[in-house]
Protein backbone atom coordinates (compact mmCIF):
# COMPACT_ATOMS: atom_id res chain seq x y z
CA UNK A 1 0.00 0.00 0.00
CA UNK A 2 1.83 3.60 -0.95
CA UNK A 3 0.66 6.18 1.95
CA UNK A 4 0.53 9.54 1.17
CA UNK A 5 1.12 11.60 4.47
CA UNK A 6 -0.01 15.56 3.58
CA UNK A 7 0.88 18.10 5.59
CA UNK A 8 1.43 21.89 5.59
CA UNK A 9 1.68 23.68 9.21
CA UNK A 10 3.70 23.43 11.91
CA UNK A 11 1.37 21.44 14.08
CA UNK A 12 0.64 18.82 11.57
CA UNK A 13 4.43 18.25 10.95
CA UNK A 14 4.91 17.62 14.63
CA UNK A 15 1.72 15.59 14.75
CA UNK A 16 2.19 13.40 12.06
CA UNK A 17 5.90 12.82 13.17
CA UNK A 18 5.34 9.62 15.22
CA UNK A 19 3.44 8.31 12.18
CA UNK A 20 6.06 8.90 9.67
CA UNK A 21 8.55 7.22 12.05
CA UNK A 22 6.13 3.89 12.32
CA UNK A 23 5.52 3.96 8.90
CA UNK A 24 9.79 4.31 8.16
CA UNK A 25 10.08 1.30 11.05
CA UNK A 26 7.89 -0.78 9.23
CA UNK A 27 9.38 -0.55 5.99
CA UNK A 28 6.03 0.41 4.59
CA UNK A 29 5.73 2.55 1.34
CA UNK A 30 5.21 5.75 1.73
CA UNK A 31 5.69 9.54 0.59
CA UNK A 32 5.39 12.69 2.47
CA UNK A 33 3.88 15.83 0.97
CA UNK A 34 4.23 19.32 2.05
CA UNK A 35 1.48 21.90 1.04
CA UNK A 36 3.73 24.78 1.89
CA UNK A 37 0.43 26.17 3.48
CA UNK A 38 2.86 27.47 6.18
CA UNK A 39 5.72 29.05 4.16
CA UNK A 40 7.66 31.09 6.97
CA UNK A 41 11.03 29.27 7.42
CA UNK A 42 10.55 29.96 11.00
CA UNK A 43 7.46 28.17 11.18
CA UNK A 44 7.60 25.15 9.30
CA UNK A 45 10.92 24.31 7.61
CA UNK A 46 12.86 24.18 10.69
CA UNK A 47 10.80 21.72 12.28
CA UNK A 48 11.79 18.52 9.55
CA UNK A 49 15.35 19.06 10.73
CA UNK A 50 14.66 19.70 14.30
CA UNK A 51 12.90 16.26 14.43
CA UNK A 52 15.47 14.40 12.33
CA UNK A 53 13.22 13.86 9.74
CA UNK A 54 13.61 13.25 5.91
CA UNK A 55 12.69 16.32 3.93
CA UNK A 56 9.08 15.94 2.13
CA UNK A 57 9.16 14.26 -0.62
CA UNK A 58 7.06 17.01 -2.96
CA UNK A 59 6.83 20.19 -1.44
CA UNK A 60 3.56 22.10 -3.31
CA UNK A 61 4.37 25.52 -2.41
CA UNK A 62 0.96 26.83 -2.14
CA UNK A 63 1.94 29.91 0.24
CA UNK A 64 -0.56 32.04 1.46
CA UNK A 65 -4.26 33.70 0.34
CA UNK A 66 -7.58 33.71 1.33
CA UNK A 67 -9.16 30.52 2.38
CA UNK A 68 -10.94 29.54 -0.48
CA UNK A 69 -7.47 30.38 -2.76
CA UNK A 70 -5.75 28.58 -0.46
CA UNK A 71 -7.70 25.60 -0.36
CA UNK A 72 -8.55 25.54 -3.94
CA UNK A 73 -4.95 25.92 -4.77
CA UNK A 74 -3.71 22.58 -2.46
CA UNK A 75 -6.41 21.01 -3.81
CA UNK A 76 -5.50 21.00 -7.58
CA UNK A 77 -1.85 20.37 -6.50
CA UNK A 78 -2.73 17.18 -4.17
CA UNK A 79 -4.68 15.74 -7.01
CA UNK A 80 -1.69 16.22 -9.26
CA UNK A 81 0.37 14.66 -6.29
CA UNK A 82 -1.68 11.67 -5.54
CA UNK A 83 -1.31 10.64 -9.57
CA UNK A 84 2.59 11.32 -9.65
CA UNK A 85 3.01 9.31 -6.78
CA UNK A 86 0.07 6.64 -7.19
CA UNK A 87 -0.76 7.25 -3.84
CA UNK A 88 -3.82 4.36 -2.36
CA UNK A 89 -4.48 5.88 1.00
CA UNK A 90 -4.02 9.62 2.11
CA UNK A 91 -3.65 10.19 6.13
CA UNK A 92 -4.46 14.25 6.93
CA UNK A 93 -4.89 15.14 10.28
CA UNK A 94 -6.52 18.30 12.04
CA UNK A 95 -8.51 21.15 10.65
CA UNK A 96 -6.47 22.96 8.53
CA UNK A 97 -7.25 24.15 4.85
CA UNK A 98 -4.26 21.15 3.92
CA UNK A 99 -6.77 18.83 5.50
CA UNK A 100 -9.53 19.68 3.35
CA UNK A 101 -8.03 20.12 0.43
CA UNK A 102 -6.29 16.53 1.16
CA UNK A 103 -9.29 14.71 2.28
CA UNK A 104 -11.18 16.07 -1.09
CA UNK A 105 -8.48 15.37 -3.48
CA UNK A 106 -8.24 11.63 -1.82
CA UNK A 107 -11.59 11.09 -2.36
CA UNK A 108 -12.24 12.60 -5.29
CA UNK A 109 -9.41 9.88 -6.65
CA UNK A 110 -11.16 7.09 -5.47
CA UNK A 111 -8.57 6.60 -2.85
CA UNK A 112 -8.71 5.87 0.65
CA UNK A 113 -8.18 8.60 2.98
CA UNK A 114 -7.81 8.74 7.06
CA UNK A 115 -8.04 11.70 8.77
CA UNK A 116 -5.53 11.57 12.33
CA UNK A 117 -7.44 13.76 15.06
CA UNK A 118 -10.73 12.73 13.94
CA UNK A 119 -14.27 14.17 16.03
CA UNK A 120 -12.67 17.34 17.64
CA UNK A 121 -15.66 20.49 17.89
CA UNK A 122 -16.04 23.63 19.02
CA UNK A 123 -19.43 24.48 17.87
CA UNK A 124 -17.64 27.69 17.09
CA UNK A 125 -18.93 28.76 13.34
CA UNK A 126 -16.26 31.75 13.15
CA UNK A 127 -13.49 29.60 12.92
CA UNK A 128 -12.35 28.37 9.79
CA UNK A 129 -10.83 25.20 11.49
CA UNK A 130 -14.35 24.09 12.83
CA UNK A 131 -15.83 23.91 8.88
CA UNK A 132 -12.56 21.68 7.96
CA UNK A 133 -12.71 19.26 10.58
CA UNK A 134 -16.43 18.73 9.93
CA UNK A 135 -16.24 18.30 6.31
CA UNK A 136 -13.44 16.40 6.22
CA UNK A 137 -15.19 14.12 8.66
CA UNK A 138 -18.21 13.30 6.64
CA UNK A 139 -15.63 12.99 3.44
CA UNK A 140 -13.40 9.99 5.03
CA UNK A 141 -12.98 6.11 5.56
CA UNK A 142 -10.95 5.74 8.48
CA UNK A 143 -11.55 8.26 11.57
CA UNK A 144 -8.98 8.31 14.15
CA UNK A 145 -10.47 9.91 17.13
CA UNK A 146 -8.22 10.80 19.93
CA UNK A 147 -10.96 10.06 22.25
CA UNK A 148 -14.24 8.54 23.78
CA UNK A 149 -15.72 11.57 23.38
CA UNK A 150 -14.58 12.63 19.85
CA UNK A 151 -15.78 8.85 18.92
CA UNK A 152 -19.03 9.43 20.42
CA UNK A 153 -19.30 12.99 18.56
CA UNK A 154 -18.82 11.13 14.86
CA UNK A 155 -21.58 8.46 15.82
CA UNK A 156 -24.23 11.02 16.74
CA UNK A 157 -23.24 12.97 13.24
CA UNK A 158 -23.76 9.97 11.86
CA UNK A 159 -20.86 9.70 9.78
CA UNK A 160 -20.20 6.78 6.80
CA UNK A 161 -16.02 5.82 7.75
CA UNK A 162 -15.04 3.78 10.35
CA UNK A 163 -14.48 5.07 13.86
CA UNK A 164 -11.54 4.13 15.69
CA UNK A 165 -10.04 5.64 19.01
CA UNK A 166 -6.44 5.60 19.09
CA UNK A 167 -5.16 8.12 21.21
CA UNK A 168 -3.55 11.71 19.93
CA UNK A 169 -0.27 11.47 18.25
CA UNK A 170 0.47 14.88 19.89
CA UNK A 171 1.34 13.01 23.04
CA UNK A 172 2.94 10.26 21.02
CA UNK A 173 5.78 13.38 19.64
CA UNK A 174 5.89 15.11 23.33
CA UNK A 175 6.78 11.86 24.48
CA UNK A 176 9.41 11.17 21.92
CA UNK A 177 10.99 14.76 21.35
CA UNK A 178 11.53 15.46 24.89
CA UNK A 179 14.82 13.85 25.40
CA UNK A 180 15.59 15.71 21.56
CA UNK A 181 14.64 19.02 23.02
CA UNK A 182 16.72 18.64 26.04
CA UNK A 183 19.96 18.01 24.71
CA UNK A 184 19.47 20.42 21.78
CA UNK A 185 17.52 23.28 22.83
CA UNK A 186 19.02 27.00 22.81
CA UNK A 187 15.84 28.52 24.22
CA UNK A 188 17.28 31.28 26.71
CA UNK A 189 14.45 30.53 29.61
CA UNK A 190 14.32 33.49 32.18
CA UNK A 191 13.65 32.09 35.40
CA UNK A 192 10.32 31.52 36.95
CA UNK A 193 7.53 32.83 33.70
CA UNK A 194 4.59 32.67 31.58
CA UNK A 195 4.37 31.39 28.45
CA UNK A 196 1.81 33.43 26.35
CA UNK A 197 0.99 32.58 22.43
CA UNK A 198 -1.92 34.26 20.54
CA UNK A 199 -2.59 33.53 16.82
CA UNK A 200 -6.08 33.32 16.05
CA UNK A 201 -7.51 35.26 13.68
CA UNK A 202 -10.80 36.04 15.68
CA UNK A 203 -8.30 36.83 18.57
CA UNK A 204 -5.48 38.97 16.87
CA UNK A 205 -7.35 40.49 13.59
CA UNK A 206 -9.96 42.49 16.11
CA UNK A 207 -8.60 45.42 17.87
CA UNK A 208 -10.04 45.37 21.31
CA UNK A 209 -9.33 41.91 21.58
CA UNK A 210 -5.32 42.90 21.00
CA UNK A 211 -6.00 45.63 23.68
CA UNK A 212 -7.56 43.40 26.22
CA UNK A 213 -4.71 40.86 25.73
CA UNK A 214 -2.15 44.16 26.58
CA UNK A 215 -4.60 44.71 29.87
CA UNK A 216 -3.89 40.79 30.72
CA UNK A 217 -0.10 40.57 30.33
CA UNK A 218 0.31 44.36 32.21
CA UNK A 219 -1.41 42.60 35.28
CA UNK A 220 0.40 39.02 35.39
CA UNK A 221 3.19 40.17 38.09
CA UNK A 222 5.74 37.52 36.23
CA UNK A 223 8.16 37.40 33.72
CA UNK A 224 6.13 36.59 30.62
CA UNK A 225 7.37 34.97 27.03
CA UNK A 226 5.34 35.32 24.34
CA UNK A 227 7.09 34.04 20.81
CA UNK A 228 4.92 36.12 18.53
CA UNK A 229 3.33 34.53 15.80
CA UNK A 230 3.80 37.21 12.39
CA UNK A 231 0.09 37.42 11.83
CA UNK A 232 -0.11 38.13 15.53
CA UNK A 233 2.80 40.88 15.22
CA UNK A 234 1.61 42.37 12.32
CA UNK A 235 -1.77 43.14 13.66
CA UNK A 236 0.05 44.62 17.23
CA UNK A 237 1.95 47.33 14.85
CA UNK A 238 -1.15 47.95 12.65
CA UNK A 239 -2.98 49.01 16.10
CA UNK A 240 0.06 50.98 17.19
CA UNK A 241 -0.05 48.67 20.32
CA UNK A 242 3.35 46.59 19.31
CA UNK A 243 5.66 49.05 21.46
CA UNK A 244 2.79 49.07 24.56
CA UNK A 245 3.31 45.04 24.16
CA UNK A 246 7.10 45.48 24.27
CA UNK A 247 7.42 47.58 27.32
CA UNK A 248 5.17 45.47 29.51
CA UNK A 249 7.47 44.66 32.63
CA UNK A 250 8.62 41.30 32.39
CA UNK A 251 7.72 41.11 28.51
CA UNK A 252 10.47 39.37 26.07
CA UNK A 253 8.40 39.32 23.21
CA UNK A 254 10.27 36.81 20.94
CA UNK A 255 10.43 35.66 17.28
CA UNK A 256 9.05 32.00 16.33
CA UNK A 257 10.35 29.24 18.32
CA UNK A 258 10.98 25.90 16.91
CA UNK A 259 9.13 22.72 18.15
CA UNK A 260 12.28 21.30 20.46
CA UNK A 261 12.29 25.21 22.08
CA UNK A 262 8.71 25.02 22.34
CA UNK A 263 8.70 22.33 23.93
CA UNK A 264 11.24 23.45 26.32
CA UNK A 265 9.27 26.91 26.94
CA UNK A 266 5.80 24.91 27.80
CA UNK A 267 8.19 22.24 30.52
CA UNK A 268 9.28 24.93 32.63
CA UNK A 269 7.03 27.71 32.18
CA UNK A 270 4.55 28.61 35.60
CA UNK A 271 0.89 28.28 33.27
CA UNK A 272 0.42 29.12 29.85
CA UNK A 273 -1.83 31.66 28.54
CA UNK A 274 -2.90 30.80 24.80
CA UNK A 275 -5.69 30.32 21.96
CA UNK A 276 -3.93 27.58 20.41
CA UNK A 277 -5.75 24.50 20.06
CA UNK A 278 -2.44 21.63 20.06
CA UNK A 279 -1.13 23.24 23.55
CA UNK A 280 -4.30 22.21 25.11
CA UNK A 281 -2.91 18.95 24.49
CA UNK A 282 0.12 18.84 24.65
CA UNK A 283 0.21 20.21 28.07
CA UNK A 284 -1.54 16.86 29.21
CA UNK A 285 1.45 15.20 28.65
CA UNK A 286 2.89 13.22 31.05
CA UNK A 287 6.23 14.91 30.70
CA UNK A 288 4.79 18.30 30.91
CA UNK A 289 1.34 18.78 32.22
CA UNK A 290 0.96 22.49 32.61
CA UNK A 291 -2.31 24.79 32.84
CA UNK A 292 -3.52 26.55 30.10
CA UNK A 293 -5.64 29.43 30.45
CA UNK A 294 -7.78 28.96 26.75
CA UNK A 295 -8.49 32.89 25.51
CA UNK A 296 -11.20 31.67 23.58
CA UNK A 297 -14.84 31.66 24.18
CA UNK A 298 -14.79 27.46 23.49
CA UNK A 299 -12.82 24.82 22.61
CA UNK A 300 -12.68 21.70 20.66
CA UNK A 301 -10.59 19.88 23.57
CA UNK A 302 -13.20 19.53 25.87
CA UNK A 303 -11.75 16.29 27.66
CA UNK A 304 -8.26 18.63 28.61
CA UNK A 305 -10.77 21.15 30.52
CA UNK A 306 -12.58 18.06 32.22
CA UNK A 307 -8.60 16.69 33.30
CA UNK A 308 -8.44 20.10 35.07
CA UNK A 309 -5.62 21.33 32.45
CA UNK A 310 -7.74 23.49 30.59
CA UNK A 311 -9.84 26.31 31.38
CA UNK A 312 -11.96 28.39 28.72
CA UNK A 313 -11.59 31.90 29.97
CA UNK A 314 -12.46 34.16 26.90
CA UNK A 315 -10.57 37.52 26.06
CA UNK A 316 -11.76 39.55 28.66
CA UNK A 317 -9.05 40.60 31.00
CA UNK A 318 -10.73 40.49 34.07
CA UNK A 319 -12.41 37.14 33.62
CA UNK A 320 -8.47 35.93 32.53
CA UNK A 321 -6.62 37.70 35.59
CA UNK A 322 -9.53 35.98 37.81
CA UNK A 323 -9.05 32.57 36.87
CA UNK A 324 -4.78 33.12 37.21
CA UNK A 325 -5.67 34.61 40.56
CA UNK A 326 -7.96 31.69 41.56
CA UNK A 327 -4.81 29.19 40.04
CA UNK A 328 -2.31 31.02 42.32
CA UNK A 329 -4.12 30.50 45.16
CA UNK A 330 -5.07 27.18 45.06
CA UNK A 331 -3.89 23.62 44.73
CA UNK A 332 -3.70 22.55 41.43
CA UNK A 333 -4.05 18.43 41.09
CA UNK A 334 -5.38 17.58 37.21
CA UNK A 335 -5.78 14.25 36.61
CA UNK A 336 -3.88 11.81 34.16
CA UNK A 337 -3.45 12.60 30.78
CA UNK A 338 -6.92 12.14 28.64
CA UNK A 339 -5.08 12.04 25.56
CA UNK A 340 -3.70 8.06 25.42
CA UNK A 341 -0.25 6.81 26.05
CA UNK A 342 1.81 7.54 23.63
CA UNK A 343 1.32 4.65 21.48
CA UNK A 344 -1.53 6.21 18.71
CA UNK A 345 0.90 6.31 15.69
CA UNK A 346 0.89 2.47 16.59
CA UNK A 347 -2.45 1.33 16.64
CA UNK A 348 -3.14 3.76 13.31
CA UNK A 349 -0.25 2.24 11.34
CA UNK A 350 -1.91 -1.24 13.18
CA UNK A 351 -5.26 -0.26 11.26
CA UNK A 352 -4.11 0.70 7.94
CA UNK A 353 -2.02 -2.10 7.84
CA UNK A 354 -4.97 -4.46 8.22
Amino acid sequence: MRVAVVLGTRPEIIKMSPLIRELSSREMEYHVIHTGQHYDHHVSDIFFRELELDIPDLYLGIGSGSHGEQTGKALSALEKAFQKLKSELVLVQGDTNTVLAGALAGVKLGLKVGHVEAGLRSYDLRMPEEHNRRLADHCCHHLFAPTDNSAEILKGENVWGDIHVTGNTVIDACMQNMDIAESKSTVDIPGDYVLVTAHRAENVDDPRVLLQLIETFEGIPREKVYPIHPRAEKMFKQTKLFDRLKDIQGMHVIKPQGYLEFLMLMKNARYILSDSGGIQEEACSPNIRKKVFVLRRSTERPEAVEAGFAEVVGTDSEDILGAIDRFEDGKWKPGPCPYGDGRAAERIVDIISR
